[in-house]
């Protein structure tokens, strides 16, 4: 399948954006949890394949088959089952989830991350990325989602933009007080870390 489980470790625990990530909501909408259907899906980064399962859909259930290999060793064929569920939406139709297939878990959750089993966040024991941000990281993440809201040029080292056509000025200057907030914060977070300044 091309290398579940044999990426590099960082320091701290794996986050979910470090894992293959199948989502049964996507799967659901494109309508491929159909009985007897049968499908390769992928993952790519830069427009090249580097990962890839083969599932089978049956009667409230999916088949996985993939191989996976751990820290560069012997690949190894998995093939298993993972039930579906499904309960009703609001306003009509149905959701499906996964129940995560982990030994002992069956929780039932929208997506399963890929490692020697496809299994949920608390089976991999992943923490979500945003928990690994620093305080300036996090609030350098603000700013630059108020610049796409803006439809400034990304990176807050770049000069601020104009106010977008049909944005209210109390709105836009609201905005450009938080995102010159947050920016300072980055900036001052950074400099701490790098000892200058006098931090």
């Amino acid at each position: 399948m091309g290398g579940f489980g044999s990426g590099r470790r960082r320091r701290g625990k794996y986050t979910t954006s470090d894992m293959r990530a199948l989502d049964v909501r996507r799967l659901h909408r494109d309508g491929l949890l159909t009985a007897g259907r049968s499908f390769n899906w992928q993952w790519s980064l830069n427009g090249e394949k580097i990962a890839d399962i083969n599932i089978r859909i049956e009667v409230d259930r999916v088949i996985l088959n993939y191989r996976s290999r751990s820290h560069g060793g012997e690949w190894q064929p998995f093939e298993y089952p993972v039930f579906l569920e499904w309960t009703p939406c609001n306003l009509g139709g149905r959701r499906a989830w996964f129940l995560c297939p982990g030994q002992g878990c069956s929780r039932r959750v929208a997506i399963l991350f890929g490692g020697s089993i496809f299994a949920c966040r608390y089976c991999h024991k992943l923490a979500y990325q945003c928990q690994r941000e620093t305080e300036d990281d996090r609030a350098m993440r603000r700013a630059e989602k108020i610049r796409r809201q803006l439809g400034w040029e990304a990176g807050i080292a770049n000069p601020d933009g104009g106010k977008p056509d049909r944005m209210h000025w109390r709105t836009f200057r609201q905005l450009q007080a938080a995102h010159d907030a947050f920016a300072e914060a980055s900036w001052r977070g950074l400099a701490k870390r790098l000892g200058l300044m006098g931090y």
